[in-house]
């Protein structure tokens, strides 16, 4: 995804992560869409690039040490709160790196049209939020300030 440039300088809202983990793509690219979308508001990506090799890695140091390299730049985590993510070892690594390592929020967005999350990411979120834009901006803008 190509990253955008903040709107003012120094406005903390912008960089955030995105999880990638284990969820369909199309999730994912609709959750980008929406960010871009947004009224008021324009933010920088620094999720794992869909075509960076970690994705197919066998250990997990490999793994946390992408997700560590990508994360040190945002202020703000967002992680899609699908049951999916129960299962998954990025979102573990995900929430370590993030919340132990790096003390960063966690923002967790429930599924479209879902009242199911996981319990892993909502036990481990600073905010949940509903799937709309304006409920996703307004949980990064909070947590990144």
């Amino acid at each position: 995804m190509i990253p955008k440039e903040m709107k003012e300088a120094g406005d903390r809202q912008g960089p955030h992560s995105t999880s990638e983990a284990r969820r369909p793509r199309s999730e994912y690219d609709r959750l980008c869409d929406l960010l871009d979308a947004a009224p008021n508001f324009m933010y920088r990506n620094y999720s794992v690039p869909r075509d960076d090799p970690v994705h197919h890695a066998t250990n997990t140091q490999d793994l946390y040490d992408a997700i560590w390299q990508q994360m040190t730049f945002c202020h703000v985590v967002i992680i899609l709160a699908g049951k999916y993510a129960t299962f998954s070892k990025w979102i573990d690594r995900e929430i370590q790196c993030a919340r132990d390592d790096l003390d960063k929020p966690l923002l967790a967005i429930r599924p479209w049209g879902s009242q199911q999350v996981s319990s892993v990411v909502s036990d481990n979120a600073d905010l949940l939020v509903n799937w709309s834009a304006s409920s996703i901006v307004a949980g990064i803008r909070q947590l990144a300030l």
